[in-house]
């Protein structure tokens, strides 16, 4: 008897799932407002703890881990990985964004002994990823990405009764903040597109024009808040305080700048989708996840879309969201759940193999192909 809990981090909320893979019995399945976690990062562990208490020992936890790190008990990262998974400014740790109360609750995780945490890999970290893919970038999914394509891999092996190795798909993420891509091919993590590296997300903007890019560090003092900005809720002019992302798929139908936004939104998702082709050609399902994927209307918008430009290319791919047991947090941390299971040598524990998780290695910032002070500056100013 396996006992696994996941916790993915989110824009919205840091979710936290576990499970029992004897009796499947779900041991938590919760959804921390991610502003409370910023306050108090504590919390998180306040609850596993309280789980254990109930449940008795906890086998393995799979920490959210930012940007990841090549997979390592938490207790073994040193206070630069964690720096560097989490990487920010002076300026912004002032501000004390979000991603701040992720570094603690990591620094937290990494002094909890008496729990067995660890921290997963991003997609650059993976070796099934070739590397003249992961040329001069970082963001190519982050760890909660990851997480969300093992829970593929179990997903599509017991949907056909087949092997993991056997898995194929393209798994688009669509959330709060971003959208990513992820390509599956022999049951293995080959390609990524992070949400600052793909189309425009519905917070962010993704891949920026490098002219902005100039223009804009030449204006402002550039902060990763930034980032989650001039995605398709900007171009939309709603307030997405105010206005919630059912009511900007409604709006899309009765007026022409959200419907502008909506379209702009669908059409980079199409685009993610093209990016990977080249490196899953067949894929034999497109799975969806991510807070979007909720909501009907939209799941049908994309999935007659996919079809009409898929077919065009021959590919026959079928367009359904993720299955999950979970009802109230997103696939990312059911899937780390099952990674947790599997560190622990529970019933997912070829899975985990055929992925080659635990082969992992290296850092985000080893792939930047400039000079070399340019470099040395970049790790200098945020691992240390």
């Amino acid at each position: 008897m396996v006992k696994a809990i996941g916790i993915d981090p989110g824009t919205k909320s840091m979710d936290v799932f576990g499970f029992d893979d004897v009796t499947n019995e779900i041991l938590i399945d919760k959804a921390i407002p991610r502003d409370e976690v910023t306050k108090k990062p504590s919390i998180v562990l306040d609850v596993i703890k309280k789980i254990e208490k109930k449940y008795g020992k906890i086998d393995a936890i799979v920490g959210p881990s930012g940007y990841g790190l090549p997979l390592m008990r938490a207790s073994e990262a040193s206070d630069s990985d964690i720096k560097e998974a989490t990487f920010i400014t002076q300026k912004d740790l002032d501000l004390r964004l979000k991603i701040v109360g992720l570094r603690e609750l990591m620094f937290l995780m990494k002094r909890a002994n008496d729990l067995n945490i660890w921290f997963g890999p991003g997609v650059i970290h993976l070796l099934t990823v070739p590397e003249y893919r992961k040329a001069n970038k970082i963001d190519m999914g982050t760890a909660d990405k990851v997480f969300s394509a093992v829970l593929g891999v179990k997903n599509q092996a017991e949907l056909y009764d087949m092997d993991y190795s056997e898995t194929s798909f393209i798994l688009l993420e669509i959330g709060f903040g971003y959208t990513a891509a992820m390509g599956v091919e022999n049951g293995k993590i080959v390609e990524g597109t992070g949400g600052t590296t793909g189309g425009i997300g519905y917070m962010g903007m993704g891949a920026m024009d490098g002219e902005l890019a100039y223009a804009l560090a030449n204006t402002i003092e550039f902060s990763k808040l930034d980032l989650f900005g001039g995605g398709a809720v900007s171009v939309s002019g709603l307030d997405p305080r105010t206005t919630s992302i059912e009511d900007f798929v409604r709006l899309s139908k009765t007026s022409e700048q959200v419907k502008m936004a909506y379209e702009a939104f669908m059409e980079s998702i199409i685009r993610d989708t093209y990016a990977l082709l080249p490196s899953v050609k067949k894929p034999r399902e497109i799975l969806l996840s991510g807070r979007f994927t909720r909501i009907d209307d939209f799941v049908k918008d994309l999935k007659q879309r996919l079809a009409n430009h898929l077919s065009d290319l021959g590919i026959n791919a079928k367009t359904r969201p993720l299955r999950r047991k979970a009802k109230n947090v997103k696939e990312a941390a059911e899937g780390a759940s099952i990674m947790a299971n599997g560190i622990a040598n529970g019933k997912y524990s070829k899975l985990i193999d055929i992925m080659e998780l635990k082969n992992s290695s290296g850092s985000i910032f080893d792939h930047i192909h400039l000079e070399k002070d340019v470099i040395n500056g970049i790790r200098d100013k945020f691992t240390r």
